[in-house]
């Protein structure tokens, strides 16, 4: 009598177990008992796999980069450009109601150029990918054995053994062979494709929202001290976007905000200087 511990059930290459009585042959030997005894201990395997909680999740944030980028300039441009503008103004000996003015007008033609730049940059990007994508649609139609190759040796470039390359690529090919080489030529994704709307606003809408907190800052500000209140308020600003954008994207925060504070007081010291000659020389 054979022992159901050390049965083997005859595996086939890329096959998923399933039921393992009915992969044993009739040379097995087995009695009806036995295949019912090891039938019961298969499927009390699988219930206990399945019923593991999982404990590992994955949270990756690629999905972020189209927005995320967009919403960081768009932030980022308003807060310096706008305090830089305050700065400049008000460094030039105007008064609160002038720096206001300036600062609004600057928020919108600011936030309807970044949209305008935005939609119309990504717009571009977008046109190419698709111009990609037709020109790949073409040769696969043309010559599908050709983009076969190809495909196959892009794997094989990556490690994998040629026949292994070969019937990787066939298979990808067999299932979606447009996205195969979008993917793996290309080097396109749904994950990364351009969404020109999508930049656009997120671009606009948090450059007004960057804009406007230098110009809270001006409101709450004594007017002799509209200069140095916008500027450390706008770093301060500047800190928290870096801070936030780096957690938004899994990067080290400290890095992030100090790149952001550095380039963001270079620009309001080099404007502040420029008004400061200039309301020097009126």
């Amino acid at each position: 009598m054979h022992d159901p511990g050390h049965l083997k059930a005859q595996s086939v290459p890329g096959a998923v177990a399933t039921d393992p009585v009915s992969t044993w042959s009739a040379s097995d030997g087995l009695d009806t008992p036995l295949r019912h005894q090891a039938l019961f201990t298969w499927s009390a395997q699988l219930d206990l796999i399945k019923n593991v909680p999982r404990t590992h999740s994955e949270k990756h944030r690629t999905e972020r980069i189209g927005w995320l980028r967009a919403a960081v300039l768009g932030a980022n441009d308003g807060i310096v450009s706008t305090a830089s503008l305050v700065v400049g103004v008000a460094a030039a000996d105007a008064g609160r109601n002038g720096v206001l003015i300036a600062g609004v007008a600057g928020l919108v033609a600011g936030a309807m150029s970044m949209a305008a730049g935005e939609y119309v940059s990504v717009s571009s990007q977008a046109d190419t990918e698709q111009a990609d994508l037709d020109r790949e649609r073409k040769e696969l139609s043309d010559d599908p054995e050709f983009e076969l190759q190809e495909l196959a040796a892009i794997y094989e470039g990556r490690g994998l053994d040629p026949d292994l390359a070969d019937e990787v690529a066939a298979q990808l090919m067999k299932h979606d062979a447009l996205g195969a080489h979008a993917r793996d030529e290309l080097g396109l994704s749904d994950v990364t494709a351009a969404r020109p709307v999508q930049a656009a606003i997120a671009s606009a809408v948090t450059f007004a929202i960057g804009a406007a907190l230098p110009l809270v800052a001006v409101l709450i500000s004594p007017e002799a001290m509209i200069v140095w209140t916008v500027s450390l308020t706008s770093l301060v600003f500047l800190a928290g976007l870096g801070a936030l954008s780096a957690r938004a994207g899994g990067a080290p925060v400290l890095k992030a905000a100090a790149r952001v504070l550095f380039w963001g007081a270079l620009a309001m010291a080099i404007t502040a200087a420029v008004g400061t000659l200039f309301g020097a020389v009126v």
